[in-house]
């Protein structure tokens, strides 16, 4: 789909266009500023939300340039806090098939990304119930390392964690029997919540079940308990052990949360969350990916 003159992709840069007009500076933590000229955003201010270049942001809302890629629609959606309705519409107007829901380039919600939005001193991402990382804001990507670039059944922290011993490096091995007896009784939770039906929760089980016996026997147990609160110690490449507070923020159908990160008391955690912001993600690399 090389041809960006099309009547659908004429109605896709109006659409884009409208939508970032509506949108108030604040409402995506940016300042309104004394000289700005447009009601909404500027585009380069969307390019950047998006992760995309000024030229190629500038050439969809002309109609032109190359299709956007299913991730880069998400992308734009969240930049531009669309409802869920109108993020199908975009997909559609791209010629992109719509997402399944819970996936990598799942709709999140407008009201969760203004919360995350507003979290600019504390580590925060939003997941999926079976523990797919949606977005990440600078500091959680600093702690944890990018969890967002995952696709398929690995895009699950729980199946790169019975499947992949590096994913375990982010906690200290003392603490994998807790972690792992935890994910099992939470992915219980959410796949009982859940249709019984439904083709995403019941695969990741199947799979996990098939290929890893620590899983098996866990899953056995029949526990069952949501991952509301975690008390959590991280490795981190750069800072060492780190000890926070996990707080999650459940969305109305439990499909998505927001997970916010807070030093744990008694601890020098909070000196170091501090240097996160000094390190960014320079020092991550190390960290499981």
């Amino acid at each position: 789909m090389g041809d960006m003159g099309s009547v659908k992709y004429a109605e896709m840069g109006a659409f884009l266009r409208s939508r970032r007009e509506r949108i108030r500076p604040a409402d995506v933590g940016l300042p309104h500023g004394p000289r700005r000229r447009v009601p909404g955003l500027r585009r380069d201010e969307v390019a950047h939300l998006a992760g995309a270049s000024v030229d190629y942001y500038n050439e969809l809302e002309r109609g032109a340039g190359s299709q956007p890629s299913e991730q880069m629609i998400a992308a734009l959606a969240r930049a531009l806090r669309l409802t869920a309705d109108e993020r199908d519409y975009l997909y559609h107007l791209a010629d992109r098939p719509v997402p399944v829901h819970g996936g990598p380039a799942s709709h999140v919600h407008p009201g969760m990304l203004d919360l995350l939005g507003r979290l600019t001193s504390t580590p925060a991402q939003v997941i999926t119930d079976l523990h797919v990382t949606l977005v990440q804001n600078p500091l959680a990507v600093a702690l944890l390392g990018d969890q967002s670039g995952f696709r398929g059944p690995r895009a699950s922290f729980i199946h790169r964690w019975f499947t992949e011993p590096e994913a375990r490096l982010l906690y200290p091995e003392a603490d994998h029997a807790d972690q792992s007896r935890a994910f099992v009784a939470d992915l219980r939770a959410a796949a009982a919540r859940r249709d019984a039906k439904d083709a995403e929760a019941g695969s990741l089980v199947r799979t996990l079940l098939a290929v890893s016996d620590e899983f098996a026997a866990l899953w056995a147990e029949h526990d069952v308990a949501f991952r509301r609160d975690d008390r959590k110690r991280i490795n981190h490449p750069a800072l060492g052990l780190v000890e926070v507070d996990c707080l999650n923020l459940f969305s109305e159908d439990g499909r998505q949360r927001l997970l916010w990160f807070t030093p744990a008391v008694g601890t020098d955690s909070a000196d170091l969350l501090d240097l996160l912001a000094v390190l960014g993600t320079q020092e991550v690399s190390g960290l499981p990916h």
